[in-house]
């Protein structure tokens, strides 16, 4: 027997009708009383406002990064686009013409994959990689990072997974792993070392055999479909379009998202605040028929969270030597929902810190921010190289967050590079707008042409030391 809201009578057998009723309306009454609507005043609309702005970020910034990343009929390799369900490659390194992701890398060769999965799931083959550091995060539509196979992990001997949705509940073939995706979409954007351009061919030949097939076509011949152009698909950087967006698209937007990718099991307080002024996981809204009052607050809302959202990558750091050390979360977040904006908006597709950390610096020794037209250096004691097992390297931003043109298309230097080493095994870096030298060129990071610019150093497969924060990074040094 069951009463209204869900409670259960666990007593078996004849039940006269009477009793049956009145042991629902007590059980209704007191066991599981109905939800009553609750006032919420002007301030708390604007609060829980605010909240679920935060919380609903990372999800619209990914649906709009997967509308561009996904509008094309086959994979192109230039804009890294490829339709649902296929991997595209890119080739060579992204250049200064290259905005659809913020703060890319120079070091690794992407292969980027947007899965559907609420059908059925979809295999994914991997080759043996010959020993070579790669990793194949998987985020979720939240963009957590639920799965990253790769040398770490799984090592780097051939492998077949499928990743399947939710709520899939089926067989796979014997001697092929799963991977249970907390939504019916996300996105895979793997990385390789790449060790200069020279390296491109034999990493393009590992790309090649990176395959994704559906489950219903695996062992089969299989011809990807051709992929829709919708020519309403803005090019412009989805940070921007996401920024653009006013409460009524935003709002809209993100609860479309959520009737097929669930929220995490740990987010119903979240929910039970958004529910409170009508915005529910699951259920369609419609802006224009909510109260005056939600509008408002809602409209309210939005740039107050952008603020937050904009400021936090610095103030939410430790602050090591003007370098923002942005420890855990990354990746995986669990309820800190704010941190969860805040790395969606400055490097969506962040990896977890076991895989990367990314010391970010905007400012130099004396609290300064980076100038274009000033000269710096960064010079670590042989104690002080970035502690990995893998590699590292030091990448230049634009204001924009894109790489910066310059002469020689360099945008960032590592361990990879020909570097020239103190006698005493120190490493000096120059970063400016104009070459210091012939004889420096080799450790030169040219800056933007003009402007304010930042840095990430990028230390992959982190050691203790660096996750420990007992290793600690250089001040960068104006020149006089």
């Amino acid at each position: 027997m069951t009463a209204r809201n869900g409670c259960t009578n666990s007593r078996q057998g004849f039940v006269p009708p009477w009793v049956a009723a009145l042991v629902s309306l007590l059980l209704t009454l007191f066991v599981c009383p109905p939800l009553v609507a609750q006032k919420v005043d002007r301030d708390e609309l604007v609060n829980i406002a605010v909240e679920a702005y935060l919380y609903a970020y990372p999800a619209v910034l990914m649906e709009i990064t997967r509308q561009l990343g996904t509008n094309c009929e086959s994979p192109v390799v230039e804009k890294l686009c490829a339709p649902m369900n296929q991997f595209v490659h890119a080739a060579t390194f992204p250049d200064a013409t290259f905005t659809d992701v913020v703060r890319p890398n120079a070091d690794t060769l992407y292969s980027s994959l947007w899965f559907d999965v609420a059908e059925e799931p979809l295999v994914i083959q991997v080759p043996d990689s010959g020993g070579r550091y790669y990793l194949l995060p998987m985020l979720d539509l939240w963009t957590d990072v639920f799965a990253s196979p790769g040398k770490r992990t799984t090592g780097t001997a051939a492998q077949t997974f499928a990743i399947v949705g939710p709520s899939w509940d089926g067989e796979l073939p014997q001697d092929m792993g799963m991977i249970r995706s907390p939504t019916a979409v996300g996105w895979m954007i793997g990385r390789t070392q790449t060790n200069g351009p020279a390296d491109f061919a034999s990493v393009n030949r590992f790309q090649a055999g990176l395959k994704a097939v559906p489950l219903s076509s695996w062992g089969r011949a299989y011809t990807p479909p051709k992929g829709e152009v919708n020519a309403g698909i803005s090019a412009t950087p989805p940070v921007d379009q996401v920024a653009e967006m006013d409460a009524a698209a935003f709002f809209t937007r993100f609860a479309q998202l959520t009737k097929h990718n669930p929220p995490h099991a740990n987010d119903y307080p979240v929910l039970a605040r958004m529910k409170r002024i009508g915005l529910e996981a699951g259920v369609p809204f419609d802006f224009d028929k909510a109260s005056p009052q939600l509008q408002q607050a809602l409209r309210k809302a939005v740039p107050m969270a952008q603020k937050w959202i904009a400021a936090g990558i610095t103030t939410a750091a430790n602050q090591v030597n003007n370098w923002s050390m942005v420890m855990p979360p990354i990746g995986t977040y669990g309820t800190a929902y704010l941190r969860r904006a805040e790395i969606a908006y400055a490097g969506l597709g962040a990896n977890v810190v076991r895989d990367a950390i990314y010391p970010f610096a905007a400012m130099d020794a004396d609290g300064q921010p980076f100038d274009s037209s000033k000269k710096y250096v960064l010079h670590f004691r042989k104690d002080q190289i970035p502690p990995v097992r893998a590699f590292w390297s030091l990448t230049m931003y634009n204001d924009k967050q894109f790489f910066a043109d310059n002469p020689l298309n360099r945008y960032a230097l590592g361990d990879r590079d020909e570097l020239k080493y103190g006698a005493d095994g120190s490493l000096t870096l120059y970063i400016q707008r104009d070459s210091p030298g012939k004889d420096r060129e080799s450790n030169w990071l040219p800056a933007p042409e003009s402007g304010d610019f930042s840095m990430n150093l990028r230390l992959y497969w982190p050691e203790i030391d660096a996750l420990s924060g007992s290793w600690k990074p250089p001040k960068v040094k104006p020149v006089e």
